[in-house]
């Protein structure tokens, strides 16, 4: 059985009736509950060690600060490169809207697709590169152009104006209408996209369906006059099985004669005509039959 502390104290100090067993009970306890304060970490850390720990520290928070310090450079430096290439495409274009004002357009386009290369995001540029394709009568490339600048800024009523110029070369005039009224939802007080490209190119919608009527008139015309010019005839008709009639008497009476041509020795030519009842025949001796 194991033997508690209680049980200690009573052993060593037996209890009294007098209460001489508290007073001697509470000054053991006191002193056995009696404690020192705890030795501090490190009191017996080397000052060398301690300085060793703190020129470590002290490295380890300076290789801190070249970190911060490395991706602070590295953003100014990007921040920087964004700088320059953002100046020199903005000297490409205007170089470019040189060249182009002075028709001298493939050389534009080689301005503008060197500031491409370093904005590629510029709507303006791509805008503007339809314009002068355009001019060149290349309608598929300034189509693509032009939808490259929508993608790129949407809310720019220029290049949705350009994108249904493009179109409208191409001959899509109802994508054109729409895209000259999306300009028009952008950019309400244009009077230009107003009076110049949406009114023309309903005009031509107007005449493109016009145009489309009259060929289907003058298609249904034709076949009404292909079916008229084919009489429709009654084969059943007494005229026609008359006319039938004799034409098969005719016939009969020309097979039941047989016209010959006979040349005799001497070279005379004579024309025979033999019946079919004719048991005669000339003596093949004498003639010979004119193939």
């Amino acid at each position: 059985m194991p033997i508690t502390s209680s049980r200690i104290f009573t052993q060593r100090f037996p209890r009294t009736t007098d209460g001489a067993f508290l007073s001697v009970l509470v000054p053991a306890i006191v002193r056995m509950a009696s404690f020192g304060w705890k030795r501090k970490i490190g009191e017996k850390v080397s000052k060398a060690t301690s300085q060793q720990f703190e020129a470590e520290a002290a490295d380890d928070k300076d290789a801190a600060d070249d970190d911060s310090n490395w991706v602070l450079a590295a953003k100014r430096r990007k921040e920087v490169l964004v700088e320059d290439c953002i100046r020199k495409s903005k000297e490409l274009k205007d170089e470019g809207a040189d060249l182009a004002e002075n028709r001298r357009y493939r050389e534009a386009l080689v301005k503008w697709d060197e500031a491409l290369q370093l904005t590629p995001e510029d709507a303006t540029l791509y805008e503007m590169k339809s314009q002068v394709l355009m001019s060149l009568h290349e309608m598929f490339p300034a189509v693509h152009a032009a939808e490259m600048a929508v993608q790129r800024n949407p809310r720019s009523w220029d290049a949705w104006q350009t994108l249904g110029r493009a179109q409208l070369g191409l001959g899509e005039i109802a994508l054109a209408i729409r895209s000259f009224q999306v300009s028009l939802h952008i950019f309400p007080m244009n009077p230009e996209v107003w009076k110049e490209d949406l009114s023309w190119a309903r005009k031509l919608q107007e005449q493109q369906k016009a145009t489309k009527t009259e060929s289907v008139h003058a298609l249904a015309k034709g076949e009404e006059l292909v079916q008229d010019s084919v009489p429709d005839y009654d084969f059943e008709s007494d005229e026609i099985v008359a006319v039938c009639a004799a034409i098969a008497e005719k016939e009969k009476a020309l097979s039941a004669a047989k016209t010959m041509v006979i040349v005799s020795a001497s070279g005379t030519v004579e024309t025979v005509t033999e019946q079919d009842n004719c048991s005669a025949a000339p003596d093949e001796t004498l003639f010979i039959r004119a193939r």
